[in-house]
């Protein structure tokens, strides 16, 4: 009760402090899941049609899972400096294998004789795959989404380490002071955020699901 009442008091004497920050946070992963699914889905649908290409591009995009995004972010330290750029690099860097594999198998999957009947109706290639092959595939890409979503607003926070800001500054300022309140006021919104991600595209992903 006593950590409640210290997260409280603190939460209401850096209220600004906690909205700016918010900001930041959701700055950082709106521009990291944008530009990651604006490369990776055309490029998921490309590797989905090519096998030589799928082994090349999905291999070297899933050993990005096994660097930390923290080493991922001081590698770029050097080239851009402890700058927001830096940030949003290392996150996109982090969301892009789930979105692009999962766009591989979306469309990967599909039934082959889904794609003949389209053709045997006269569309276009450009038709089959919007109209066609994207509607079906959508809901494993947001699926993908959802994945690169959660791990991308919770490793925001590491951009408080190089002074980039986001929920993490209060994180850090916690650890550095010793003090579980002031990591509190910026961990558990950063879960909120988290969750709130996931129940949203769950239910898109619901929603998208065409009919059995």
């Amino acid at each position: 009760m006593e950590l409640l009442q210290e997260v409280s008091q603190y939460t209401q004497s850096h209220l600004a402090e906690l909205w700016s920050a918010l900001g930041e946070h959701l700055l950082l992963v709106a521009l990291a899941l944008t530009i990651s699914m604006a490369v990776c889905i055309p490029l998921g649908v490309w590797t989905a049609r090519s096998k030589m290409v799928s082994a090349v591009v999905l291999n070297t995009f899933n050993a990005l899972r096994v660097i930390p995004s923290i080493a991922v972010l001081f590698l770029a330290i050097p080239v851009w400096g402890l700058s927001f750029t830096s940030a949003v690099i290392a996150l996109t860097l982090l969301a892009f294998p789930p979105v692009l594999v999962n766009t591989d198998a979306a469309y990967r999957t599909i039934d082959p004789a889904i794609r003949e009947s389209a053709k045997g109706m006269g569309m276009t290639a450009r038709q089959i795959l919007w109209r066609v092959e994207t509607p079906l595939a959508l809901p494993i890409i947001v699926a993908g989404i959802r994945t690169a979503a959660t791990e991308v607003i919770a490793s925001a926070t590491l951009a408080a380490f190089i002074g980039i800001g986001g929920l993490g500054v209060f994180v850090v300022r916690g650890f550095a002071l010793y003090d579980i309140a002031i990591l509190l006021v910026g961990a558990v919104p950063v879960a909120l955020l988290a969750l709130t991600a996931e129940i949203i595209l769950e239910a898109a992903q619901r929603k998208l699901q065409p009919p059995a």
